[in-house]
C-alpha cells in the first residue's frame, strides 16, 4: 500500500478504504436492484430514466463544486464514442441480459470488467503483456466459463442473458479506452455527467421504438420500487462513480481497484438476499477464479509488489529497530 505520512493522512486513508468498501457493497447489490427494476418496467425504458436521474445527480454535484463547462469540439468525439459504448450499449445489454439470466451469473461475469479493459489496452496500444497478466487472462476466463456453463448447478449451454452481460461489460471496457483519451483535457466526473446525459436521451429514443408501452408501465410502480430506483440511480450510478474517482485520486488506482473485486462477492450476496436466488458451488468456484484473474491480469498484483519493494527500499532494512 501507499506510504502515508502523519496521523491525519493515515486516518484519511482508512476513511477512503471504508468508503470504497461501502461503494462495492452498493455496486454489488445494484445488480439485484437493476434486475428488480427491469422485471416490472420494460428494461430500456426504466434504464433511460435511471441513467437520466444519475446524470442530474452528477451535474448537481458538479454545479455545487463549480466544475461545469461546455465540452470542446475536440472532446466531443470521445464523449459521443464513450456515450455510445459505455452508456447506450453497456446499459442496453445490462438491462436486457438481466431479464434472461440470474443476478448471480450477471454479477460474476461483470467482474471480468477490469480484465477486459487491460486486454483491449494491449490490443489497441500494442502493450506487451507480462507472464502474470497472461496467467490472469487464463484464470479469469476459466472462472467465467465455470459460471456460465454450471451457473444453474449443472452443465448447460451458454445462456443468451449471460452472452448479453458479456457484451455489456465488453462495451464498457472499450469505452474506457476512449475515456482515457478524453480525460487528458476534461475532468473525469464532468465527462461522466455528459455521457450519462447524452446516453439517457439515446436510450429513451430507443425505448420509444422498441418498447412503445414502456411509459404506461411506470404508472403502476409501487413506493418500494421507487426507493430501489433512487438507490440504483443516485447512489450506485450517480454518486458512486464520482466517489470512486475521488478515491483513486486519494489512494491510487492500484489500491482502489482491489476493492472492485469485492463488488463481485456482494453481487452474489445481494442475489441471495434480495432475489432469494440459489447460490451453487460453481458460483463460488467461478468467483475465486475471476477475482484471482482480475488481480493478476489487471496489473494490480504487480503494482502492489512494486510498491512494497519501493517501500522496503525507502524505509531501509534497519527501519523500526530504533523505536521504543
Amino acid at each position: 500500500m501507499r506510504i502515508l505520512k502523519g496521523d491525519d493522512e493515515s486516518l484519511n486513508a482508512k476513511m477512503i478504504y471504508l468508503l470504497l468498501v461501502g461503494l462495492t457493497v452498493v455496486w454489488g447489490f445494484n445488480v439485484s436492484f437493476v434486475k428488480i427494476l427491469v422485471g416490472t418496467v420494460p428494461p430500456v425504458t426504466i434504464t433511460a430514466f435511471r441513467i437520466f436521474t444519475a446524470a442530474i445527480t452528477v451535474f448537481i454535484a458538479l454545479g455545487l463544486l463549480r466544475r461545469v463547462r461546455l465540452p470542446k469540439k475536440s472532446e466531443m468525439i470521445y464523449i459521443i464514442g464513450g456515450t455510445f459504448t459505455g452508456v447506450v450499449i453497456h446499459h442496453y445489454f445490462l438491462s436486457s441480459g438481466l431479464t434472461a439470466t440470474s443476478a448471480t451469473n450477471a454479477g460474476l461475469v461483470l467482474g471480468m470488467g477490469p480484465l477486459l479493459t487491460v486486454l483491449l489496452s494491449i490490443i489497441f496500444f500494442r502493450k506487451r503483456p507480462s507472464l502474470i497478466t497472461g496467467l490472469g487472462f487464463i484464470v479469469g476466463g476459466i472462472g467465467v466459463s465455470i459460471t456460465v456453463l454450471y451457473g444453474n448447478g449443472q452443465l448447460q449451454g451458454v445462456n443468451i442473458g449471460d452472452f448479453q452481460i458479456f457484451l455489456c461489460i465488453l462495451s464498457q471496457a472499450f469505452s474506457f479506452i476512449l475515456i482515457n483519451k478524453a480525460t487528458k483535457t476534461m475532468d473525469s466526473v464532468l465527462l461522466t455527467g455528459y455521457m450519462l446525459l447524452f446516453g439517457s436521451i439515446m436510450l429513451f429514443m430507443i425505448s420509444l421504438v422498441i418498447e412503445p408501452h414502456g411509459l404506461a408501465a411506470l404508472v403502476n410502480v409501487t413506493p418500494s420500487y421507487v426507493i430501489v430506483f433512487l438507490i440504483s440511480a443516485i447512489m450506485a450510478t450517480g454518486l458512486g462513480h464520482m466517489l470512486y474517482n475521488y478515491s483513486i485520486s486519494q489512494v491510487g488506482a492500484a489500491e482502489a481497484s482491489i476493492f472492485l473485486n469485492l463488488s463481485t462477492f456482494f453481487s452474489v450476496v445481494g442475489a441471495a438476499l434480495f432475489l432469494t436466488e440459489t447460490i451453487h458451488f460453481a458460483h463460488f468456484v467461478g468467483m475465486i477464479f475471476i477475482v484471482s484473474g482480475v488481480i493478476m491480469g489487471s496489473g494490480t498484483l504487480e503494482a502492489l509488489l512494486l510498491q512494497r519493494k519501493k517501500m522496503r527500499q525507502t524505509i531501509g532494512p534497519d527501519a523500526g529497530q530504533h523505536h521504543l
